[in-house]
Order: C-alpha cells, then structure tokens, then sequence
C-alpha cells in the first residue's frame, strides 16, 4: 500500500483551490482536514459531498 502524506495532499489540494480549480478528496479524514483549514484561511468553496467523497469547487475563480 502506496502511503501519502496527508499535510502534503492537504497542502496540494488548498493550492488547486487558491489557483481556481477544483480539487477532491475521497478519505473522511481529507475531507475534515480540508473543511477545518478552508475555515481557518477563510477560504469560500462549493462542496458537493458524496458517498464515495467530495469535490471542492472555488467561488471565486483567478484572473489569468
């Protein structure tokens, strides 16, 4: 079994986020982490949740 840093996966994720693209977690724990540090930054984001995980999707995409 491949093991992934999860501060590192979290980290990638909340950068996609912050460059304007979606990003997805399939693991409960991701996914609380994600909510807990979106909170924390203040960071607004749809979610669409899922049985089999959740997508994170920006409210406020970069401008190029």
């Amino acid at each position: 079994m491949l093991y992934m840093n999860r501060r590192r996966l979290l980290e990638d994720k909340i950068e996609r986020l912050l460059n304007g693209q979606t990003a997805y977690a399939e693991s409960q724990e991701l996914i609380r982490l994600l909510k807990r540090e979106l909170d924390k930054r203040n960071i607004t984001v749809l979610m669409d949740q899922t049985d089999s995980g959740c997508w994170f999707i920006p409210e406020h995409r970069k401008a190029n």
